[in-house]
């Protein structure tokens, strides 16, 4: 699918405001409510909207230490480890890796008893790691959801 200025505009307003109503962007970019879902629509259909959801303040929530891991796997198991990880609640995020890390994984922990048990009892105990680095989160200076276009 091809994205035209207009479908930009409408993900523009959608990435500022998930919520805000077809009619409210219609108003604003001066298209019909219809035409809009239409749009919206086709981008869903199309995969360029893969989902709509809300981003939740992570410290607000009672998340307080965010954590990031460069995490080295044996080849016969990074998928098996970075599977594990992916089905841990306190791992947001995890990707593959080029450079000398497989594996990059963010972590959103309580507190820092909470971190230490994640690095001792789920992190140290997956078979095909081989080594693990982690760097605290100390200041957030900008945090993205999605892409922007």
């Amino acid at each position: 699918m091809k994205i035209d200025d207009t479908d930009r505009k409408i993900l523009e307003l959608l990435t500022h405001d998930g919520r805000m109503s077809y009619a409210e962007i219609g108003k604003e970019l001066n298209l019909s409510r219809v035409s809009v879902r239409e749009r919206v629509n086709q981008m869903k259909k199309a995969g360029v909207i893969e989902k709509f959801s809300v981003v939740i303040d992570s410290e607000a929530a009672g998340k307080t230490v965010s954590a990031f891991f460069e995490v080295d796997c044996e080849p016969a198991y990074l998928v098996k480890v970075a599977e594990k990880l992916v089905n841990n609640p306190s791992v947001a995020s995890c990707y593959q890796m080029t450079g000398p890390s497989t594996l990059h994984m963010h972590v959103l922990v309580e507190d820092f008893p909470s971190l230490e048990k994640f690095i001792n009892n789920e992190l140290y105990g997956i078979k095909g790691i081989s080594r693990v680095e982690s760097h605290i989160l100390l200041r957030r200076f900008k945090s993205r959801s999605g892409l922007k276009l």
